[in-house]
């Protein structure tokens, strides 16, 4: 939890008793509106004709909703909204013994931490799509109860472990003398349980025991008040289960001044029916548990867990450093490797991510996924804890990026190595963060949620899109789909095709307004410079006007983009460095006009700023039309092959396209100094 992500919309209303929500998509609420509204009293002064007015305004309102949904499944307004009192945070789902789907949810009809925060849980039948009458676990009437994971057992019984603040703490002291009204990290850490797949829960609450670490005692109480919580979700290992827990040492700047990660196992709790009889100790050994690296931050927080197949466990965590870290435990969470900043491959380049939750989870098919936001590294680490210039290290979680991970042996023993990311989910208001999700898989579809902090969704991942991250490693062909253009090089003119348009004006509106078409492009080409001048052109298929595209060397060992509607440009350019003169390189740009973000894979890797920048992506405006110019695009003969695609290339298909030119490249590095085959792996005649 932080204080980073706010509400910034207005709460739904709270959910009203019913056998059956109605379906979850953005005009469901409008439709509650008009049920209500036409079950109002006919005496509060509105006259029948003006109600069916005020009735038609609302249907309308509701069409027009439902015709502003992106088709892009990749925006959170195709998600399914999960319920809740207006603030909605941490949707956890398990899978229930008679098939349901079961959610707990930290709500409130306030914002974050305030008063009347608790947890709720209810079940859906139909994969998230409606969801049955919510539950209270803790009611909004007693003390705060938050951040809830749940934890199924092998007979059945599901558990749900969080906060609760049992003593009625109304402030907490900062470690600068200030003070803060917000309770909802501290007290005692307690569970109930659920016998009947969530439809009611034990009336009693039952404390889980915490062992005292060297950051309780060195608290401002003295360790006689804690701060903790938990994001989590629960590890069941072998006999046991492993919980998380984030113990707090200071409150005071960014809220959390100082964390770090501990570890609740309980060798019975998957078989022992009896609470009262449930027992747990509390990890790692000694009294610290795990920080950042030496020379990070004082910030380690938000803590989870997979488990590999020779029995290791996987810990990640958020920092304030602009890097997640990681440690392996080999002997259940006793002992563990030294913290170190995740990376994609062992001692390869860092997995960059601001201050926010990046989880990994366990996939049926021994594989990971990992959900982080693809940005940071020491530019998050000089904002400081607060904020800096009206910056923040919990912004910019949106786009929410995925990327697929697999084991391997090392020395060490087995590790985790990630794939190239791709753009999971985003919002068209890139103030927007998204944030806390959980993964669901169920018959090969894979589902995940995610919370704004004002509405939670659930949404299906396009299997494309899941199974292009699984298959990366492997993938070694040429994307046809889309393919507008393709020739060998060796030309100095070729046709240029016509690029789809971003943005286009709707005709079926009443004000002829501009709609979105969530259109894109790729640009694919093998190249091979003698030197990294600046201002090289590479290809340019620019009119008199300036209209059309442009990709050059913008600096040192950079390619960059330029995109001109006629009406006004946008542009991005590669990480510095990764062009170098003389040898081979393959380079995709994707022009994405879901997200509106500009992507680089030079050599099967995607840019992501390097130590040079914080973001090695770009967004453009959401205006910019078609780029198109001349119907002639100019090549340089340093471009030894081209292929344009109307359509936006995922990750995983640029980095097949690599692999398919270079059929022995096993990792982005293996194959630098060797020539492409003269068609880039696929020798059949050239298109355009």
């Amino acid at each position: 939890m932080s204080m980073g992500l706010r509400s910034r919309q207005r709460p739904i209303a709270p959910t009203r008793p019913s056998s059956s929500f109605v379906p979850c998509w953005p005009g469901s609420r409008s439709q509650r509106a008009m049920k209500t509204f036409m079950r109002s009293p006919g005496d509060e002064g509105l006259s029948s004709g003006f109600r069916v007015l005020i009735l038609l305004w609302l249907l309308a309102w509701a069409a027009m909703a439902a015709e502003g949904l992106s088709e892009d499944p990749r925006h959170i307004d195709r998600g399914h909204i999960i319920p809740s009192e207006g603030y909605a945070d941490q949707p956890y789902i398990v899978k229930t013994d008679d098939r349901a789907w079961l959610c707990v949810i930290t709500t409130g009809a306030g914002r974050e931490g305030q008063a009347g925060q608790h947890v709720l849980s209810m079940r859906s039948t139909d994969r998230g799509r409606t969801w049955e009458t919510p539950v209270a676990i803790e009611p909004a009437s007693g003390p705060e109860a938050s951040y809830a994971v749940l934890l199924k057992t092998t007979y059945g019984r599901i558990y749900a472990l969080y906060n609760h603040n049992t003593d009625q703490v109304r402030e907490v002291k900062r470690e600068d003398q200030g003070a803060y009204p917000r309770v909802d990290s501290l007290g005692h850490y307690v569970f109930k349980y659920t016998d009947d797949h969530g439809r009611t829960w034990s009336a009693q609450r039952h404390e889980i025991p915490v062992r005292e670490f060297e950051c309780d005692r060195n608290n401002v109480y003295g360790g006689t008040l804690r701060f903790f919580w938990n994001v989590g979700r629960p590890l069941v290992l072998g006999d046991s289960a492993l919980m998380t827990l984030h113990k707090v040492g200071a409150m005071g700047e960014g809220f959390f001044a100082q964390s770090e990660g501990v570890f609740l196992k309980s060798a019975n709790i998957l078989t022992e029916r009896d609470p009262t009889k449930i027992t747990f100790e509390t990890l790692p050994d000694g009294d610290i548990g795990l920080r950042t690296p030496p020379g990070g931050g004082r910030v380690a927080e938000e803590h989870n867990l997979v488990r590999l197949s020779d029995g290791s466990v996987f810990c990640v965590y958020r920092t304030l450093d602009g890097w997640p870290v990681s440690a392996y435990s080999r002997d259940g969470g006793h002992t563990w490797t030294a913290p170190a900043y995740l990376t994609y491959t062992p001692g390869g380049r860092r997995v960059k991510h601001p201050r926010a939750a990046n989880f990994a989870w366990n996939c049926s098919n021994g594989k990971f996924l990992y959900w982080f936001h693809n940005h940071g590294g020491r530019f998050v680490a000089e904002l400081g804890a607060a904020r800096k210039d009206g910056r923040s290290p919990y912004d910019d979680r949106n786009p929410a990026w995925l990327m697929a991970g697999r084991e391997g042996d090392t020395p060490e023993g087995r590790r985790i190595e990630w794939s190239q990311p791709e753009i999971l989910l985003y919002d068209d208001d890139p103030y927007i963060r998204m944030s806390y999700p959980d993964l669901v898989e169920e018959d090969g579809a894979f589902y995940v949620t995610e919370t704004q902090k004002h509405v939670a969704r659930l949404h299906e991942i396009a299997a494309p899109l899941v199974q292009g991250l699984f298959n990366q490693w492997d993938h070694r062909t040429v994307a046809r789909e889309g393919l507008l253009l393709e020739t060998h090089g060796g030309e100095a003119k070729v046709t240029m095709p016509t690029l789809p348009a971003f943005n286009v004006r709707d005709p079926q509106r009443a004000d002829h307004a501009g709609k979105e078409t969530r259109a894109g492009f790729s640009i694919e080409l093998w190249l091979q410079l003698d030197s990294l001048a600046a201002g090289q052109t590479l290809l340019d298929s620019r009119d008199d006007t300036g209209a059309g595209i442009l990709v050059a060397i913008a600096r040192p060992g950079a390619v960059a983009i330029a995109l001109h509607d006629g009406r006004q440009q946008a542009g991005w350019d590669s990480d510095r460095g990764v062009i170098q003169a003389g040898r081979p390189h393959h380079v995709v740009i994707t022009v994405d006009g879901g997200p509106k973000i500009i992507t680089f894979v030079v050599d099967g890797t995607l840019c992501d700023g390097g130590d040079e920048r914080q973001f090695g992506w770009g967004r453009f405006s959401p205006t910019l039309r078609a780029p198109n110019g001349s119907a002639t695009l100019k090549m340089a003969p340093a471009v030894r092959s081209l292929r344009i695609y109307n359509r936006a290339l995922r990750t995983s298909e640029a980095v097949g396209n690599y692999r398919a030119g270079h059929p022995k490249a096993d990792t982005p590095s293996a194959v630098q100094g060797q020539n492409p085959p003269a068609a880039a792996g696929d020798r059949s005649r050239p298109r355009r």
